[in-house]
């Protein structure tokens, strides 16, 4: 059910709040943002501010047979698909987070990935990902380490705000993912 627009003091109110894991063991992706922020985390739905393009970003690149709402995040889990975060605490922005919170942030997937087992994690910021794995130099794309057997993806931020990505080339960069998934089904 569409959850109402939350009130400006509902938005306050989410600084810190958590939004729960979409997740079950041997996904094919395990997608995995930032961190919530306050709108996602004050209506209780991974990516669920108005103007993020993940969930179309699922659509164009064929990963969802259909544009799915925030609140329909767990039809997700049946195609094979589920939602983290790299830091659970949500905040205005991604740059109130520390490296070090980062960084840990990073430990903990590393945990999570290790008991769920996806056959692949797909971080979405480089920059994000280049903090908590320590890797400066990572670009988008298929990642040379892996986490156990699963492989390792960097995807573009899907909020509004990432101007580096205009919403067909960031549908591009998804759907290489979603075409690696089809090389290594069955």
């Amino acid at each position: 059910m569409r959850p109402s627009k939350p009130t400006k003091a509902e938005l306050q109110a989410a600084a810190g709040k958590t939004v729960p894991d979409v997740i079950a063991p041997d996904l094919r992706v395990l997608f995995c943002g930032i961190n919530p922020g306050l709108y996602t985390a004050a209506i209780g739905h991974h990516f669920g501010r108005p103007g993020n393009r993940f969930w179309p970003t699922l659509f164009a690149a064929g990963f969802t047979p259909r544009l799915f709402e925030p609140w329909e995040e767990r039809e997700l889990l049946p195609l094979g698909y589920g939602i983290t975060n790299v830091v659970a605490r949500a905040t205005a922005a991604a740059d109130e987070l520390s490296d070090e919170e980062i960084f840990a942030g990073g430990v903990q997937l590393r945990s999570k990935v290790k008991r769920y087992c996806p056959a692949f994690l797909a971080v979405l910021g480089v920059g994000a990902y280049r903090i908590a794995f320590a890797d400066p130099k990572a670009k988008v794309g298929l990642q040379p380490t892996m986490l156990g057997e699963t492989r390792v993806w960097v995807l573009p931020n899907p909020s509004g705000l990432n101007a580096h990505y205009q919403k067909d080339s960031l549908a591009t960069v998804f759907r290489e993912l979603w075409n690696e998934l089809g090389n290594h089904e069955g």
